[in-house]
């Protein structure tokens, strides 16, 4: 028998509760709207959850030390070469002499992290294979390749005193590709699916060359002589002050999703760096910070705020991806940005 039941008369009866009943008493409503009269309706709010509890997305299985080390220490390589070059066309040899070896030093350990997590040398020659824009990863390889033996000439002539119209010629290239290698890797974790890393993609480039630029400051303030590190001083302060706005930003604009940088040893490590940061331009800006030992504390400060500022990302990252809320979180936001208004 249908769901409706027929009288003799051929008359369909209706059966109270399962058929509809044409008029406004019959109509249905749509989940989330309230009765006339204030009653709340019987839909239970939506909960973020997942199958058994498992993350939705695979978090990352990268080590701190090496993928943290290496954004850290690419960042660092970039803005020295930056500075080196500041440095040379203002006459102040020393400054750029120290950014130069620096900058040397960070991008060959940085390298070897990568390597190191990739687990085999040859990995990262397997990248080299092709050239693919639309990879960061693949865009990043290449960028390395070029940067690194110009920023090894700029350096190795310098100190030997060999060569300087090639050493020249080298920190003129490794100046405007380094900065490059201080942002991509901003782009490189923003093209995952971390929530946390994905949805910061707008300001990340700008965290990591304010981080970058301060903590080549840094190493100035540290390896140079306090009558040449005008230029580092003035990096310090741009750096910081490009840090700072751009994590806030970033920060507000995510909302919720901005919580894994906020609670937890991320949110431990992002107030050290604001704290080091603050503290390290501020120094470097004020007489006292003109001495030698003003200067090397202001100097350590400020590395030691960028390493913790990318350590902080790199766990806000881990969190995030691990816990569905934000997943989902992540997912609500991107639908809604694509729907048209």
């Amino acid at each position: 028998m249908s769901e409706a039941e027929v009288t003799r008369e051929g008359v369909r009866r209706q059966r109270p509760g399962r058929d509809a009943v044409p008029g406004a008493e019959g109509r249905r409503r749509r989940p989330g709207r309230r009765r006339r009269r204030g009653e709340p309706t019987v839909v239970p709010e939506a909960e973020f959850g997942s199958y058994y509890g498992r993350p939705i997305i695979k978090p990352p299985t990268w080590k701190a030390a090496d993928i943290a080390g290496y954004l850290f220490l690419g960042g660092l390589a970039g803005g020295s070469s930056a500075l080196a070059a500041g440095a040379e066309l203002t006459g102040r040899p020393a400054l750029a002499r120290a950014a130069k070896i620096g900058a040397l030093g960070a991008i060959s350990l940085s390298t070897a992290a990568l390597i190191h997590d990739l687990g085999r040398p040859g990995r990262f020659g397997n990248m080299l294979r092709v050239f693919k824009p639309t990879s960061p990863m693949s865009v990043g390889s290449w960028i390395l390749l070029g940067y690194g033996p110009a920023a090894g000439v700029a350096a190795v002539t310098d100190a030997t005193g060999l060569f300087r119209r090639a050493g020249r010629a080298a920190t003129g290239w490794s100046a405007l590709s380094g900065a490059a290698v201080t942002c991509y890797t901003a782009v490189l974790i923003a093209d995952t699916a971390v929530p946390a890393w994905h949805e910061g993609y707008r300001e990340m480039p700008f965290v990591f060359a304010g981080s970058g630029a301060a903590s080549a400051a840094g190493l100035g303030l540290l390896a140079a002589p306090v009558r040449e590190a005008a230029p580092a001083r003035g990096a310090a302060l741009f750096g910081a002050a490009l840090e700072l706005a751009a994590v806030r930003r970033m920060e507000r604009r995510l909302g919720p999703l901005a919580e894994p940088y906020r609670g937890g040893r991320a949110g431990l490590l992002m107030r050290a760096a604001k704290v080091l940061t603050i503290a390290g331009s501020a120094g470097a800006a004020l007489p006292a910070g003109r001495s030698r030992a003003g200067a090397a504390l202001c100097g350590a400060a400020l590395l030691t705020g960028s390493a913790c500022l990318r350590f902080g990302i790199f766990e806000a990252g881990r969190v995030s991806a691990t816990d569905p809320h934000y997943t989902v979180l992540a997912q609500r936001s991107d639908r809604k940005a694509a729907t048209p208004a």
